[in-house]
């Protein structure tokens, strides 16, 4: 009698197979965690403004009627502004603009806007600045808003200056860039002389602004800025700013004196507050 042949099932042969087959990694694949590097984070001088515009923002109440600054930092406050009224963290707020730049700006993020005949007292103006010197004066206006600017931060309460630490000098005029002064145009030839004249031993050249097509820069008021260039800071800021002030033409100086009620700097190291 043939035996019969007992065949596994296709089932049973694929569970035995399956308790004998055995993994190994192969000798040549040798898998290692490696670290992460840490890279250090290098902060932009944008950043920097950033920092300094947000921290000033905080300042910032429901309500309060602001003087809107010009600018590269300042630009960074009306963009925070903007942004803290589309959350609703910030209500009721009412911008006064130095500049049809910053103008542009506010009513593209939707803040309401106002002019000193309407609002002749503001609550809180936050701008940034050129110079800050260690009696928290300034420098401003090389953004070409210096008459704007000294008109609404003037009329407010409180001005808090944003900017970071490449700004801070030991004198007026003492970072060799301009300063400027805003004149008419009727004989500018007249005027540029004449402040060059007047700081002849501190070693001061006066130069017409140009724009970037090679003409004479026209501010928001029609008229012309003539940059000063100090090879050494200004002796006496206050009666630099008397005596360019007193000549006929003159419309405003970038001489902030006695202005800001805190500046904050911003750094690498963090932010600082200054306050007299």
């Amino acid at each position: 009698m043939a035996a019969s042949l007992s065949l596994p099932s296709l089932s049973s042969a694929h569970n035995n197979a399956s308790t004998r087959l055995i993994l190994r990694t192969p000798a040549s694949l040798n898998l290692r965690t490696r670290p992460h590097a840490v890279r250090a984070v290098t902060l932009t001088q944008d950043d920097l403004k950033r920092l300094a515009a947000d921290k000033a923002v905080e300042s910032v109440k429901s309500g309060m009627v602001l003087g809107l600054g010009t600018g590269s930092t300042a630009a960074f406050v009306v963009a925070k502004l903007g942004a803290l009224l589309a959350s609703g963290h910030l209500t009721d707020i009412v911008g006064v603009p130095t500049s049809k730049r910053t103008e542009e700006q506010a009513r593209s993020l939707g803040i309401p806007l106002s002019i000193l005949d309407h609002n002749p007292r503001l609550d809180l103006a936050i701008d940034g600045a050129d110079e800050v010197d260690p009696d928290l004066n300034l420098v401003k206006g090389r953004g070409g808003a210096l008459l704007r600017e000294k008109m609404v931060e003037a009329a407010s309460d409180k001005f808090i200056v944003v900017a970071d630490d490449t700004k801070l000098v030991e004198g007026l005029g003492g970072s060799g860039l301009a300063m400027p002064v805003e004149v008419v145009q009727f004989c500018w030839k007249y005027n540029l002389a004449r402040l060059q004249d007047l700081f002849k031993d501190e070693g001061c050249d006066a130069k017409l602004r140009l724009d970037d097509s090679g003409k004479p820069y026209v501010t928001d008021n029609s008229n012309y800025i003539v940059d000063l260039f100090f090879k050494t800071p200004i002796r006496d800021a206050f009666a630099a700013a008397a005596e360019i002030s007193s000549l006929e033409g003159v419309v405003e100086h970038g001489l902030f004196l006695n202005m800001a009620t805190s500046v904050i700097i911003a750094a690498k190291s963090g932010v600082q507050l200054l306050s007299k």
